[in-house]
């Protein structure tokens, strides 16, 4: 019996990309696209210095004028704002020595770790900042990460990714600002008694990136990259492989850091047994982190070279109410204003009242999420109003305390006042008519109550305007009642439901009982009995 073959096994990764590298330096003689080449100039030697302007925008900021571009987006977290404009102004001034050609050997770079409760602002302090300086700007998570050549995302990509928001140009990525949120989550775990690739060893890539290396701007494992870079070979012949150096790129990490209040406590308390002083008097764990030590951190599972390496750290407060609500009132980045759009789109005014503003406040605490919460409790609020109003002739509205406890009431009772509004109007319109009529016929009109009410709702049920409506509803109506003051001598009448629903009907029954009351004696003008339908008015 023949012996069954199997199919062939596919290649690892490992295998696909020596083989593919094998291939293209076969066929490509000269090609190697991981090479690494200092950048130059045509004839290899380093090109003149650039100027601050071509790199980034000339950095010629003061710590208090950046606090107070702080101040417009970001509410409270004074301390934060004045630690990070510092920071943010003494490596960027050092970047800009650096570019003129003045670069200080001995400066240490200012890496910063932000700690705070989720939602208080810190993603916002760092992109505001990064918009005001102009420079490249990448966020990422720091759960997403593992160590090199382990499954997951590996931390290098963060620098090519500033590569990609500069368009292409290495020397604007060199001067980027990283921001990784939740780094709290990569602290190296207790019980983990193989490698830990998540944790200690991201700390260990990250490490050499925060210090100075340099990172191809073409990943190694990335074919796409290859396959381009063998295609540009192909075109213009070899080329150098460009190298995107950390040295002055800032690194931000974020995290809310749980439990890191409990080991500042305990150190705080081992750190009085035996001695009589009593303990630091500590209100709340906002109080607690502020004392955080660099032991405290590696207590809570940072490698100490990793932890040494972020020498300025940021304590953010937790939101209160009167905190949130000042967010909403006087932040230009406001939720509200968006809000202020979404309904403008659809030609709705929305008027925010302060009352109503701090119940938002109020309800987004209970969330316990920061500003976040002020996003979820909007969208509960106002999710009837934006999927009603843009269907509905409402036009504005105005947003109270009320409304945001019970968000269907108020709409109901909006839709509902504002028909009851319509419906106001467009009585006025129908005794509008009956003047007109009067005045340009010589014979007083009027509706009943009930009848005007009728009126209303058949030119609405019509869809058609009340002016126009009543012109067709009643065009021969002049001509009836002239006969009927010819006969009877009445000149003013008073239109009920049924002259509103059968107009012609109603008329005529009118017309046929004037020439019944039509008097043959010298009083034929004396008013007559009502006629069917119609109650004379005089």
């Amino acid at each position: 019996m023949a012996s069954e073959e199997h199919p062939p096994t596919p290649p690892n990764p490992e295998d696909f990309q020596r083989r593919l590298a094998d291939l293209m330096q076969r066929h490509f003689s000269g090609f190697n696209p991981g090479a690494a080449a200092n950048a130059t100039g045509p004839t290899g030697d380093p090109g003149p210095p650039e100027s601050p302007e071509v790199v980034i925008p000339r950095f010629n900021l003061k710590p208090r004028e950046v606090k107070t571009h702080l101040d417009r987006f970001v509410i409270r977290q004074d301390e934060a704002k004045k630690v990070l404009s510092v920071a943010l102004c003494d490596h960027y001034h050092h970047v800009r020595l650096a570019i003129e050609g003045r670069d200080q050997p001995n400066y240490a770079k200012q890496n910063i770790i932000l700690v705070g409760p989720t939602g208080v602002g810190k993603t916002y302090l760092i992109r505001s900042i990064a918009d005001l300086i102009g420079v490249p700007f990448v966020k990422a998570d720091a759960t997403k990460f593992s160590e090199t050549g382990y499954v997951g995302a590996d931390v290098e990509d963060l620098v090519r990714e500033l590569f990609r928001r500069s368009n292409g140009d290495v020397k604007r990525a060199e001067y980027g600002i990283i921001y990784i949120d939740e780094i709290d989550k990569i602290t190296a775990a207790a019980n983990v008694t193989g490698r830990d690739v998540s944790g200690r060893g991201v700390q260990t890539n990250l490490l050499k990136l925060m210090e100075e290396t340099d990172v191809p701007a073409r990943s190694p494992n990335d074919i796409a990259g290859q396959l381009q870079a063998m295609m540009d070979f192909t075109q213009r012949g070899r080329k150098p492989a460009e190298l995107i150096n950390t040295k002055h790129i800032l690194f931000i990490v974020s995290g809310a850091f749980t439990g890191l209040d409990k080991l500042v406590r305990k150190r705080l308390r081992e750190a009085t047994i035996g001695f009589a002083a009593a303990p630091a008097s500590l209100e709340g764990d906002f109080e607690t982190l502020a004392q955080s030590q660099t032991r405290d951190f590696i207590d809570y599972g940072f490698e100490p070279e990793f932890i040494g390496r972020l020498p300025v750290r940021v304590f953010c407060h937790p939101l209160s109410v009167d905190d949130l609500f000042k967010i909403l009132r006087e932040s230009e980045g406001s939720i509200i204003r968006q809000y202020e759009q979404t309904f403008a789109a659809y030609g709705v005014e929305v008027l925010f009242q302060d009352d109503g503003l701090r119940r938002v406040a109020e309800l987004a605490e209970e969330e316990q999420t920061g500003a976040r919460g002020l996003m979820t409790v909007c969208e509960r609020v106002f999710r009837e109003f934006k999927y009603e109003l843009p269907s509905s002739p409402v036009k504005r509205f105005v947003v109270t305390r009320e409304l945001v406890d019970d968000p269907l009431a108020a709409l109901q009772r909006l839709l509902a006042e504002h028909e009851q509004e319509e419906r106001d109007v467009m009585r006025h319109l129908a005794d509008e008519f009956a003047e007109r009529f009067t005045k340009e016929h010589g014979l007083a009109i009027r509706f009943s109550d009930a009848a005007a009410d009728r009126l209303v709702a058949l030119a609405q049920e019509a869809g058609s305007p009340v002016r126009e409506f009543c012109a067709t509803r009643f065009k021969d109506l002049q001509f009836g009642l002239k006969l009927i003051a010819q006969n009877t001598g009445r000149r003013e009448f008073e239109l009920d439901v049924a002259a509103v629903e059968t107009p012609d009907q109603v008329l005529s029954e009118w017309v046929v009982s004037s020439y019944r009351e039509r008097p043959e004696s010298a009083a034929a003008n004396a008013p007559a009995p009502d006629g069917a339908g119609g109650q004379a008015a005089g």
